[in-house]
């Protein structure tokens, strides 16, 4: 499969600065994994909306795949009980 970029949205930035350190580092390396593979194992679509979730421990990261521009882009990143909202 083609490599992907990885954007990150200004206000997913923002959420993941208030993370703390130790969650920071899995989330954002959980992010990266998006480049290779864009749907992997364990991640699921969001029902009406064209935007995918994948977890991390107890966070969420919420983006959306553009295929023609091999881009994926993080749109939100949250704890699981926040995220959604």
């Amino acid at each position: 499969m083609a490599g992907y970029r990885v954007r990150i949205k200004r206000s997913a930035k923002k959420e993941l600065g208030e993370l703390g350190l130790h969650d920071h580092q899995r989330v954002v390396a959980r992010i990266r994994t998006l480049e290779e593979d864009p749907r992997p194992q364990g991640c699921e679509k969001l029902s009406g909306e064209e935007k995918y979730r994948l977890r991390q421990g107890d966070f969420r990261i919420i983006y959306s795949i553009d295929d023609e521009e091999s881009m994926v882009i993080a749109v939100k990143v949250g704890h699981r009980r926040d995220v959604y909202r």
